[in-house]
């Protein structure tokens, strides 16, 4: 449980005043040992550990329009962040999400590339028909 400042300063108060022991202004006060000692040592909260990212989401939207068909390593090294924070950023930041091809989304299993089977007879020395004569 986390107490407030007032709280703690009062204890340290009473406890100074008072002449008490740690043992003593803990039982008193109904708080942990291990509370007052740190409230001793440090009566303010320690900061968070919270630590801003390196990473500026205007430079990754940026990215993206400058170089649209770029991997994530790629944009990881040119704006000197992980690729798992730019995975994490465009998910999640910027609302995108990875596309390799825009024309797999079709729901198609034919062909997506290469030679097409009517080409590939035509090489072969057959009709482009498919009927060899």
């Amino acid at each position: 449980m986390a107490y407030s400042l007032d709280f703690r300063l009062h204890v340290l108060a009473i406890r100074q005043r008072d002449q008490l022991s740690i043992e003593q202004t803990a039982a008193r006060f109904a708080v942990g040992k291990a509370s007052v000692m740190r409230w001793v040592k440090r009566p303010e909260r320690k900061p968070s550990g919270f630590r801003r990212g390196k990473l500026a989401i205007e430079a990754l939207a940026q990215d993206v329009r400058d170089y649209p068909d770029a991997y994530q390593y790629e944009r990881a090294a040119r704006l000197g962040v992980t690729q798992n924070a730019i995975c994490y950023a465009l998910k999640h930041k910027l609302g995108m999400s990875y596309k390799k091809n825009a024309g797999a989304s079709t729901g198609g299993h034919g062909r997506t590339g290469g030679v097409s089977s009517a080409a590939s007879r035509v090489r072969s020395g057959g009709s482009a028909a498919g009927v060899d004569g």
